[in-house]
């Protein structure tokens, strides 16, 4: 994750870096758990990790990214990386538990791998310049509605 920019002091892109901190252990665990072939382990591994992408995504989606392209400049990224969110989200949330496949899970990884990389080093840092600060104060979490403006 960057630390360069100071995007992170944003309380919502701190929090989305910290779920990409999460589910890129989660994402290692389960990718090692496969590669050792212990697939039981990495039922359960996959299973967690949908439990941390799909609210992760939800909050990004609705939130920054919704924001993002009502602002308009970086509308095609956005649409970008949530046509990504459907195409890993698809691989995995259909993995037939009866005879897995995966090496397309394997693949999945490694898009989202991708795709926590472009939005941490890419989207992130941008989105700070681009959004002007009543959008942050509408996407921002935990803060009173008092103090939102």
């Amino acid at each position: 994750m960057c630390n360069y920019c100071g995007c992170r002091d944003f309380p919502l892109i701190g929090r989305l870096s910290d779920e990409h901190w999460a589910i890129g252990e989660t994402a290692g665990a389960l990718r090692r758990a496969i590669d050792q072939g212990r697939h039981d382990d990495a039922q359960a591994l996959l299973d967690e990790l949908l439990a941390q992408l799909m609210p992760h995504t939800a909050t990004e989606e609705t939130g920054l990214f919704a924001e993002l392209r009502a602002e308009g400049s970086l509308a095609e990224e956005v649409d970008r990386l949530c046509a990504e969110h459907q195409d890993i989200h698809g691989v995995l949330g259909a993995v037939d538990r009866a005879s897995p496949d995966w090496p397309a899970v394997l693949e999945a990884l490694a898009a989202l791998r991708r795709h926590i990389d472009h939005e941490e080093h890419g989207l992130f840092p941008a989105s700070i310049i681009m959004l002007p600060l009543p959008a942050w104060d509408r996407i921002t979490p935990d803060r009173p509605a008092s103090l939102k403006g």
